[in-house]
């Protein structure tokens, strides 16, 4: 095996939760392979560098080994390199610094429903891909 799908790939070596959630970021473009977003039928070859946009964290992994299939986190980190910089990793840190208090909803207004659910999580991701663009 020289090459495999590039949104195999990130789901296999656990950058995302499901092949599915890897092939929409890949298709909206926030996954690049030499600077240029790829589409998820990409081949990616050892020595590849990818930059992936993930929950508003920029990535920068390089390929060291391929995988067609999903495998343990203790072997998925040992089949690429993590060239993300200490300020994008320590990013989460420098926004969440002050902020403990949770998330509220009245008391007595019970579970959001589905369609209450949707809209939060479309809020959530409008704000966090804004501070990005």
């Amino acid at each position: 095996m020289d090459k495999v799908r590039i949104d195999k790939w990130l789901w296999a070596v656990r950058i995302f939760k499901s092949r599915t959630l890897a092939t929409d970021v890949v298709k909206k473009g926030r996954v690049k392979l030499r600077n240029e977003p790829v589409k998820p039928s990409t081949n990616v070859t050892v020595g590849d560098r990818l930059t992936v946009v993930k929950e508003g964290f920029n990535l920068e992994l390089e390929v060291v080994k391929l995988l067609n299939k999903r495998v343990g986190a203790p072997l998925a980190v040992t089949c690429y390199i993590n060239h993300t910089t200490e300020e994008e990793m320590n990013k989460y840190k420098d926004w969440f610094v002050g902020k403990t208090q949770g998330e509220f909803r009245e008391k007595g207004s019970g579970r959001p429903t589905k369609r209450e659910r949707r809209t939060i999580e479309t809020f959530k991701d409008d704000i966090l891909w804004d501070d990005e663009d």
